[in-house]
């Protein structure tokens, strides 16, 4: 039965919004982006700067037993061989301190930093890393999610017994109960992996020391929070660390301050006495970055006999890896964020974020949200096969709407979740598709929801800006947020100049410095449009304010009267005279300065995310606006080898009003891509518990080869507390991705995959499995879709 006829509503049209808003600004960035000019981090250049390099463990588990620096250091060239006695042997990380800067007596994954060195050039760093002789007692070392979980199983760290880094369960609403009164019960478990962030830009700083206090010019997400983890780590006052952010070459979560890089070039430069640069090869990436947290979900869903969702068990085991990071708060996202998708009457959840002998893990685009929709979204779709119900029909039946409250008490303001179904559903050609179907072709829906920020790290997830009119008619936007490719400066300064009556080009935004900024948390949890812009947003209003006041009082007119239009300050004609009043904004500001006690015109704005703090159990309204996506997807899967061909993706999302519409588009094609990587393409082999080779020639990043044709829409949708009613958009549209993508492939050949990568190896075994029906590793088989809950 097609979907019920719903007219959009243009909620725009109730909101008067200046001209700039919802236009294609070009990129603020552009020019000397591709000119070349713009200063990455291996593009920073100091006087008598040095280049770093860094010895790492070849074992999973191992006990340093002795280091012999000699045969480095005595090569020419080279200047300090530093190692974990040279630290502050202190431990830290975001969430639970665990991580040394240098390794400290053990290493506990192959690439945990042992030494470092610092040369002439960064060629000479990597020979004489090469000398440094170190002696290893091997350890057992747990590989595996299992092995971490057996009993008696060796320890990762001493202080978290049996591996557990952090655990926490709750039942909300009575789960036993409503299960019983289900009629409908579907479940299974599903598998996701690493995916590395495979940014242009490897990982990189410059230190540079001036007495007792560092400067680090980082490519870092979150400069202010990157600095207070540098300052732990190096054993100093916060007073005594200072972090300017370069351009960054694509973050996606992985530049977030997570990693010793930046800790180990400090203590370098500080024993050289000389700036030191230090740059992740492409192989350490892959060794020591932070990539996405793979996890192991067992989902339970129960539906009363119309597909009335009733409740959801998620059993939940996350692979830490060595060291913490940010994947206790990723364990948090997965666990609870997609249950304000839906009106479920009991949700329960174990999860246990574990310690394995591999690569740490952390921050991804998404943060938690891919792994979960990756088998929540496939209960989903196993429970309309089960149901006989179109999926677009039982996610229209359950979803949320504005008003509603979450089990975890996540208050929805705007949601137009349901009109992003309907619309990815008329897209991707649902009905008709349905109506005439084609062999080996499969359909799949499935939604997300997302924060515009959230709090994380303390209850505060804020941020604040001044807006400085200068005497030449410009204005400049100080703010701590940083651009990390996205556009964000753009997005500032187009506030910004709607607010003050300018043209964008009259707008400079700033680059984070912890000495010379606003304090801010950075590129992380979508937050960036809806916290830093209504920052922007109102130190803008109070600067306008001012400037038309100091208009007023030279022009002899009332402030009501006048406003700002195109740079300049306009009043009506005034009773006798010519001409309208146009008085340039330069000419204003310079006014106000220039008189007796003159005063700059600047103005002020902060702004702190309507949210809670979530407790231990996560119970909160972690954000106060949430982004709400529906993505649908047609695949063709090839019988005779398994190959699968995504033809076409529509995504419509929620985001509030569309600030820059190519800006947005480009967000939500990017996390598209990335979503079809973590679907099909990215894996790498494993032996010895490290990457057997970590290269772009073995791991697959997705091409435009794989690309399918897009369908990118966006909601009629306006959030009352966003800047100009936007909310976040940057990274939704990876999450329904990979789940959607196995939904079609089971419902084009019968075969389910349960493990990422969905591989044609996987399919063709699948399809090829025993005849009574018994899974291969990987993947489930099925005979059609009626039997969706095997």
């Amino acid at each position: 039965m097609p979907i019920t006829e719903h007219p959009v509503v243009d909620l725009l049209s109730e909101h008067a919004t200046p001209p700039l808003i919802g236009s294609a600004v070009e990129r603020v960035d552009a020019a000397e982006k591709v000119t070349g000019r713009a200063v990455y981090a291996g593009d920073v250049r100091l006087p008598r700067m040095l280049h770093g390099a860094v010895v790492r463990s070849p074992h999973a588990s191992a006990r340093v037993v002795r280091i012999d620096t000699s045969r480095a250091e005595r090569m020419p060239g080279v200047h300090a061989v530093v190692t974990g006695a040279d630290t502050a042997r202190i431990r830290w990380g975001a969430f639970r301190p665990d991580l040394y800067p240098l390794a400290v007596g053990r290493v506990r994954y192959v690439g945990d930093e042992v030494a470092a060195v610092a040369a002439a050039d960064a060629e000479t760093a990597r020979r004489a890393a090469e000398l440094v002789s170190v002696e290893y007692e091997v350890l057992p070392a747990v590989l595996g999610l299992d092995e971490a979980l057996a009993e008696g199983a060796p320890l990762v760290h001493d202080d978290a017994p049996g591996n557990v880094a952090h655990e926490f369960s709750f039942d909300r609403g009575g789960a036993d109960e409503w299960f019983a009164r289900s009629d409908v019960i579907v479940e299974g478990v599903w598998q996701s992996a690493r995916q590395w962030h495979g940014s242009i830009e490897t990982i990189g700083c410059t230190a540079e020391w001036s007495q007792d206090r560092v400067t680090l010019w980082v490519n870092t997400q979150t400069p202010f929070l990157a600095r207070q983890r540098y300052a732990t780590a190096l054993g100093l006052p916060l007073r005594s660390v200072r972090v300017v952010q370069t351009e960054v070459g694509g973050g996606f979560g992985g530049k977030s301050g997570d990693d010793n890089t930046s800790v180990i070039c400090a203590i370098l430069a500080r024993r050289t006495g000389r700036p030191v640069q230090l740059l992740n090869t492409r192989e350490e990436e892959f060794l020591a970055g932070r990539p996405r947290t793979p996890m192991r979900c067992r989902v339970r869903l129960g539906f009363t006999s119309d597909g009335l969702v009733t409740a959801k068990d998620l059993d939940l085991i996350a692979d830490n890896g060595a060291y913490t990071g940010k994947s206790l708060a990723v364990l948090g996202a997965a666990t609870v964020r997609h249950d304000a998708l839906f009106a479920y009457r009991a949700v329960r959840a174990r999860s246990r974020l574990v310690y394995t002998n591999l690569v740490p893990t952390g921050a991804f685009r998404g943060f938690g949200n891919p792994s979960a929709d990756w088998a929540v979204g496939q209960a989903w779709d196993l429970a309309a096969a089960r149901l006989g119900i179109e999926m677009p029909d039982l996610l229209l039946l359950n979803a949320v709407e504005e008003g509603d409250v979450s089990l975890h008490n996540h208050r929805i303001g705007s949601c137009e979740l349901k009109q992003c179904i309907r619309k990815a559903a008329d897209a991707i050609g649902w009905y008709e598709k349905r109506a005439a179907p084609t062999p080996h072709h499969g359909l799949a829906m499935g939604v997300s929801v997302h924060v515009s920020g959230r709090r994380s790290f303390g209850d505060y997830d804020g941020s604040s800006a001044i807006v400085r009119l200068t005497e030449d008619g410009r204005a400049v936007v100080i703010t701590g947020e940083g651009e990390i490719g996205t556009g964000a400066r753009t997005t500032l300064a187009q506030i910004a100049a709607a607010e003050l009556g300018l043209a964008v080009t009259d707008v400079t935004v700033s680059r984070p410095d912890t000495d010379l900024t606003t304090h801010a948390l950075g590129a992380l949890a979508s937050r960036v449009t809806y916290v830093a812009g209504n920052a922007v947003k109102r130190a803008a209003e109070q600067a306008c304010e001012r400037l038309l006041a100091a208009a007023a009082r030279q022009l002899g007119r009332s402030k009501p009267e006048l406003w700002v239009e195109n740079g300049l300050v306009c009043a009506p004609t005034a009773p006798g005279g010519d001409e309208p009043v146009r008085l340039p904004v330069g000419v204003v500001v310079r006014a106000e300065l220039y008189r007796p006690g003159g005063e700059p015109i600047v103005g002020l704005g902060s702004f702190d995310n309507p949210s809670e703090f979530p407790d231990e159990v996560r119970y909160g309204n972690e954000s106060g606006a949430y982004t709400f996506a529906a993505e649908a997807a047609e695949v063709e899967v090839d019988p005779a080898t398994g190959a699968v061909t995504v033809l076409e993706l529509a995504a419509v999302v929620d985001c509030g009003t569309v600030l820059n519409p190519p800006l947005a588009e480009g967000q939500v094609e990017g996390a598209i891509a990335q979503g079809l990587g973590m679907a099909v393409t990215e894996r790498l082999d494993w032996a010895d518990g490290a990457p057997a080779r970590p290269n772009f020639a073995d791991y697959k990043l997705p091409t435009s080869q794989i690309m399918p044709r897009l369908h990118v829409e966006f909601a009629g949708s306006y959030e009352p507390t966003g800047p100009f009613g936007a909310k976040g958009v940057g990274e939704i549209a990876l999450d329904p991705v990979p789940s959607i993508v196995a939904s079609a492939v089971a419902d084009a050949v019968g075969v389910r995959v349960h493990e990422l990568p969905i591989t044609a190896e996987k399919i063709f075994w699948g399809i090829r499995s025993d005849p009574r029906g018994e899974a291969l590793p990987g993947c489930a088989a099925r005979a059609d879709r009626r039997e969706g809950d095997r």
